[in-house]
């Protein structure tokens, strides 16, 4: 198995960051990566967010790529929302994980 470096980027003053973690250590639990371990990088400045490529918070980086894709504007400290069959929400579902996980590792 190759290394993975998973990270979750997040703005201290939105609040599903904890969650975001939880869920994307239960993502690579399912898909049979315990192995890797998720860090969380806090996003500070406007900088440092157009710098990393910070998408809003939370956003999931795996290899240093946005595992949802580049966001339509980077560089500012807000909050970041995604689309789920139940309407938006400031965490992705655990199903939408593991599917970009999958699509990402090939597993």
């Amino acid at each position: 198995m190759s290394a993975m470096q998973v990270s979750v980027l997040y703005f201290a003053d939105c609040p599903n960051w904890a969650d975001a973690g939880r869920r994307m250590r239960m993502a690579l639990d399912t898909i049979g990566r315990d192995d890797v371990t998720v860090h969380f990088h806090a996003v500070e400045t406007a900088e440092e967010a157009a710098e990393v490529g910070f998408g809003g918070s939370p956003t999931f980086m795996v290899d240093d790529v946005d595992l949802f894709g580049p966001p339509a504007s980077t560089g500012s400290l807000t909050c970041r929302i995604y689309p789920t069959e139940n309407g938006l929400s400031g965490v992705p579902t655990l199903a939408a994980l593991v599917a970009r996980l999958t699509e990402r590792t090939g597993r």
